[in-house]
């Protein structure tokens, strides 16, 4: 059942439809504490920049910015992949499909090389790009690949965490965060990273290891502020 109805066109644009309608709830209904709370001060002054956040956190990333910031996000070209990519187009975010890659051989099957050229064509017209930190069935530990986007870009990476305090955690090898309405929310952003182009691989390998600590730092302290009982300092992002 679920083969025939992946593939079917008509199907996934209702899914997609529905998914976006439904985040919108979600962000609508939900009382968000943004840390720290000039972010977005910043990120304006460093434009365009290289979000990332962790596989499983991503379903209230688009809500992170606002409208005026145009951004595309990296979304696999695995046909499950499609609702999602629907579901971003409807919150107004672009797309690039492609995907990470573990191997030298998923590296060109899974659209690696053609998805990266885009990135840096994008952020080159002024568009911000977002993507996540960890590659596919590797939850939770960043890879190169957001490194190599800034290394060969110029542009700096910024961390980003979103939890709210409602959700279902789903048995997914990302262990999704299925937000639900009506609660409250966090949205941390960390430092930003700059990766130097003539950066070796002693280099290349601190600075993914810098995005892990500050996506771990900044995944604490989301989950740490949407446990807290006061309300003071809500926002809506």
């Amino acid at each position: 059942m679920w083969r025939r109805l992946r593939t079917n066109h008509a199907f996934k644009v209702a899914a997609g439809t529905t998914f976006a309608s439904y985040f919108k709830l979600v962000a609508r209904t939900t009382r968000f504490v943004i840390e720290p709370p000039d972010i977005f001060e910043t990120i304006d002054e460093r434009m365009p920049v290289i979000i990332t956040f962790w596989h499983g956190q991503h379903f209230l990333t688009p809500f992170a910015m606002k409208p005026h910031h145009k951004a595309k996000v990296l979304i696999s070209r695995h046909a499950d992949a499609e609702i999602n990519a629907i579901a971003a187009e409807k919150l107004g975010v672009g797309t690039i499909r492609g995907s990470g890659a573990t191997s030298r051989n998923d590296f060109h099957r899974k659209g690696a090389v053609s998805a990266t050229y885009e990135m840096l064509d994008t952020l080159e017209q002024g568009i911000n790009v977002a993507m996540t930190a960890d590659v596919p069935k590797i939850a939770r530990r960043a890879g190169l690949g957001v490194v190599t986007i800034a290394r060969y870009s110029g542009r700096p990476i910024i961390p980003l965490a979103m939890a709210t305090r409602n959700r279902i955690t789903l048995k997914s090898w990302d262990r999704a965060s299925l937000n639900l309405p009506f609660g409250r929310g966090a949205a941390v952003v960390g430092e930003p990273i700059f990766v130097p182009r003539d950066a070796d691989e002693a280099t290349m390998k601190a600075a993914r290891d810098l995005v892990q600590a500050r996506l771990e730092a900044a995944t604490a302290r989301a989950e740490a502020l949407v446990l807290e009982t006061s309300d003071a300092g809500a926002d809506s992002v």
